[in-house]
């Protein structure tokens, strides 16, 4: 008796570890994977595991017009975006995307997430801690918040893609993330943003490192839990996560039920990483940010057996709800490049380190990324045996960028 083939799916965005990653999960399991890149340097065009893979359009109506083409020629298909914009775009245009099983929230979810101050509202409803944090509306309002500030504190945009927007318009940069050391530098650093009227929110910083906790929630329930530490970032300070390493679900047991009270409190569906920073020395925890999309370090789950984007496929896709699955503690994942410029960055520029709390060792850190590539746990976020030519092709392109 010849097995049902699998529903088709389709990944809007194959150029970063991320959309690689879905495509290699799901090709495994033997799924036709669509892929759509933005580049022809996209790695996740080599990956042995593409059905097909093509270059998007350049603008959306004709992205939108390509997916529409795929529906019509695959028939029912599962649709992956991995981007906030784009994940926007297609939640403005889901009336075109009627033969599609889209496996990214809704935009009522997504606007919740993407703005943290209703995250943070939500979190105080359901009991997570979240770092102090003020919220100045004019430059005068900053002003008065300043002396009574904890240093250092460091600087987010509450709803950054529509920050960007606006800055951009003005001329000025959106940094993601902007540490300031005392008051003084605090308000030099926003007296740049009185023409637009615009400010970040000024978060007390919080010890510790990053810890990430992974969820697929369908109809309140969690169907798939798992949860890492960042060891490493780029930039060194905060950013993204270079190197990571598994944990176990016997430890923060009591914050993850938090964390899920906060996805219920959300009314949350499909796929979320809630993101803390954890200081294991006084045991606490600061809600970050929730990530309504799969994540940058999806790889490492992945590798270690929690294997989201075939779980998601099947209870969102085709309604087959899988066990939670038992990963592999303790399980380490890099991502080179920016692994290789964080380290370059330790060595030749530590002066450059915005954040001045943390303190480095330039003889253990050069031990530390060499040691990397001898440790048996050790895995990467685009290099693997079964499937090398996603890494090359990037290899190569990065050498073409830099010659």
């Amino acid at each position: 008796m010849t097995a049902k083939p699998h529903m088709p799916a389709v990944v809007l965005g194959i150029d970063t570890p991320i959309g690689l990653a879905i495509v290699r999960s799901l090709g495994r399991r033997g799924v036709p994977v669509y892929g759509v890149a933005r580049s022809v340097a996209a790695p996740g065009l080599s990956s042995r595991y593409l059905c097909e893979g093509m270059l998007r359009a350049e603008d959306a109506a004709g992205t939108l017009d390509q997916l529409e083409q795929l529906a019509q020629r695959l028939g029912t298909a599962c649709l992956f975006a991995i981007s906030e914009g784009d994940i926007a775009l297609l939640n403005r245009h889901r009336d075109r995307l009627a033969g599609y099983r889209l496996m990214f929230p809704d935009a009522r979810r997504m606007e919740t997430v993407l703005d943290k101050q209703k995250t943070y509202a939500a979190a105080d409803k359901a009991g997570v801690p979240v770092p102090r944090t003020v919220q100045p509306a004019t430059f005068a309002e900053a002003q008065a918040a300043a002396p009574a500030l904890r240093y250092p504190v460091v600087l987010k945009w509450a709803e950054p893609n529509e920050a960007g927007i606006v800055l951009r318009r003005a001329g000025l940069v959106l940094d993601k993330t902007r540490y300031c050391h005392d008051g003084s530098e605090l308000l030099d650093y926003l007296r740049q943003f009185e023409p637009v009227g615009r400010y970040p929110m000024i978060q007390e910083y919080c010890a510790g490192h990053g810890l990430g906790q992974f969820f697929l929630m369908h109809e309140g329930r969690a169907h798939c839990v798992f949860q890492h530490r960042r060891l490493h970032e780029w930039p060194p300070e905060g950013g993204v996560s270079t190197l990571c390493e598994s944990v176990s679900l016997e430890h923060h047991a009591a914050l993850r039920e938090r964390s899920l009270a906060l996805l219920r409190e959300l009314d949350w569906e499909g796929i979320a990483m809630v993101e803390y920073r954890y200081d294991p020395e006084r045991d606490e925890a600061a809600l970050m940010e929730i990530n309504g999309r799969f994540w940058g370090s999806l790889p490492l789950a992945c590798h270690a057996g929690a294997d989201f984007p075939w779980l998601a496929y099947s209870l969102l896709g085709v309604g087959a709800a899988q066990p939670q699955p038992r990963y592999r503690a303790g399980l380490r994942c890099r991502f080179m490049i920016p692994e290789t410029k964080r380290l370059a960055r330790l060595l030749f520029q530590p002066g450059a380190v915005a954040d001045r709390k943390l303190v480095f060792s330039r003889g253990g850190e050069l031990a530390g990324y060499l040691r990397d590539f001898l440790r048996p746990s050790t895995r990467y976020y685009l290099f693997t045996w079964s499937d090398p030519a996603p890494f090359l092709r990037d290899l190569w392109h990065v050498v073409r960028r830099t010659g």
